[in-house]
C-alpha cells in the first residue's frame, strides 16, 4: 500500500486521471439507470374473456368455462387457473409458472381454446390476452353546483385534450359520465 501512495505522490497526473475516470464512469452509470415512479412488473397472468349475450352464469359455466378448463389441463407452463362466470360473460385467468415464456404459453392457450369442439351458438369469439399492469398515477374529479352535465363533459374533454398534449403522458381514461 505504501508503494501505491508513493507512486501517486511521485506522479500526481495519475491521480487526476483516476478521479476524472471515476467521475466520468459515475456520470455514465447514472445516465443509464432505469427509473420510474411505479416499478414495472412483468405480468405472468393470461386472461380469457368470453361474452355470450343472454346467458345465465350457470350456462356460462357449463357451456363454455368447463370446456375451456378441460382443454387447458395438461398444458406446459401453467401454474393454475381460476374462472369467474357471471351473466353474459365469463373469465378464465391463467397464472404462468416462473421460468416459462408468457408469450409461448399465451400461444398454447389460444390453440387450446381454438380446439374446443362446440361452443354455444351466438357466443362471441373468446378474447385471450396477456394481463397488463397499469398503475393509476393521477385521478381527479370535476363537479360543480348548477352546472349542466353537458358543460361538465365539455370541460372534461377540454382538460383531456390539454393533458394529452403534455410530454410523457401515455394513457388517459375518462369515466363517470352517464351514457
Amino acid at each position: 500500500m505504501k508503494k501505491v501512495i508513493l507512486h501517486f505522490i511521485k506522479y500526481p497526473i495519475v491521480v487526476s486521471v483516476v478521479v476524472v475516470g471515476f467521475v466520468l464512469l459515475g456520470y455514465l452509470g447514472a445516465m443509464s439507470l432505469n427509473s420510474s415512479f411505479f416499478p414495472l412488473n412483468e405480468s405472468r397472468n393470461i386472461n380469457s374473456q368470453v361474452n355470450y349475450p343472454g346467458a345465465s352464469p350457470t350456462e356460462m359455466e357449463e357451456g363454455i368455462v368447463i370446456k375451456i378448463e378441460d382443454n387447458l389441463k395438461g398444458l406446459v407452463g401453467i401454474d393454475r387457473f381460476t374462472s369467474t362466470s357471471k351473466e353474459n360473460s365469463a373469465t378464465v385467468r391463467v397464472e404462468v409458472l416462473k421460468g416459462y415464456d408468457v408469450s409461448t404459453v399465451l400461444d398454447d392457450i389460444k390453440n387450446a381454446v381454438d380446439k374446443v369442439p362446440s361452443f354455444p351458438i351466438g357466443m362471441e369469439p373468446p378474447i385471450i390476452s396477456k394481463e397488463i399492469f397499469r398503475t393509476e398515477a393521477v385521478s381527479f374529479v370535476l363537479s360543480g353546483d348548477n352546472i349542466s352535465l353537458h358543460a361538465l363533459k365539455e370541460m372534461g374533454r377540454s382538460i383531456e385534450s390539454d393533458i394529452r398534449g403534455l410530454d410523457g403522458i401515455s394513457q388517459i381514461e375518462m369515466s363517470g359520465f352517464p351514457e
